[in-house]
């Protein structure tokens, strides 16, 4: 047991978060762990010097990521909820490393824009959806009911906007509503519509990967049909 733990005090030779941005920070870890307590959230250098990427992977099978001030810890998984703890009681400490229970790959860094949508279309699109399964899972679905999760997912699988790209017209992106709920949920869009402020959000592609990028940070989704599997070859048993 180190003197600080025995003190009761955080040990001063702990590895230390390196997170300077603590408001944003805080509100990107509450807003997950509302939406997740047990989320995971992965540090990462953001690229430009003294800035940090904060991964987290939502309940709807997108990545979201926001970047803060300050240099972060390296490359480094620990829980969103103790993080947020440290963060809110003026802790540096970072908390333990659960970098073996991530599990999802990240895009790649580079990535290419695609098209300008207005914040308040996805506000529009995202409250639709959310009043369609209200309404489903007291009415139905024409008469009929319909399991709840079954219809979640249904909703989430649609795809909500098509662009299509002034250079490859062939090759439409797909943004679906997983991404359009992760970044309202996540509180990554600027104020509404009417007040100061930016309410633009930036769709991005990189590889397989489909972003959205608002003012306080993005989601990015894989598309599935660009997805393969590919079945072991038989084996005789041992």
């Amino acid at each position: 047991m180190s003197a600080g733990d025995a003190a009761g005090q955080p040990d001063p030779g702990a590895p230390g978060h390196g997170i300077e941005g603590i408001a944003d920070a805080g509100a990107f870890l509450a807003r997950l762990v509302r939406l997740e307590p047990a989320a995971l959230v992965r540090l990462r250098p953001a690229g430009a010097p003294g800035r940090t990427a904060l991964w987290a992977r939502l309940p709807w099978a997108v990545l979201a990521v926001r970047t803060v001030a300050g240099p972060g810890a390296g490359d480094v998984t620990v829980t969103a909820g103790e993080l947020l703890a440290e963060l809110s009681a003026g802790r540096a400490r970072l908390p333990a490393a659960r970098d073996a229970q991530w599990r999802w790959p990240l895009p790649p860094t580079a990535s290419r824009p695609v098209e300008i949508l207005p914040g308040g279309e996805l506000r529009r699109l995202a409250d639709a959806a959310a009043g369609t399964l209200r309404e489903a899972a007291t009415h139905g679905v024409a008469g009929r009911a319909v399991g709840q999760r079954a219809l979640r997912d249904a909703l989430l699988d649609h795809v909500a906007v098509v662009v299509t790209p002034d250079d490859v017209p062939d090759r439409p992106v797909e943004v679906t509503q997983r991404m359009v709920q992760g970044l309202v949920r996540m509180g990554f869009l600027g104020p509404p519509e009417g007040s100061s402020g930016t309410d633009e959000v930036r769709v991005r592609t990189a590889g397989r990967w489909v972003g959205l990028v608002g003012p306080y940070g993005a989601v990015w989704s894989q598309k599935a049909t660009d997805l393969v599997v590919r079945p072991f070859a038989a084996r005789p048993k041992v």
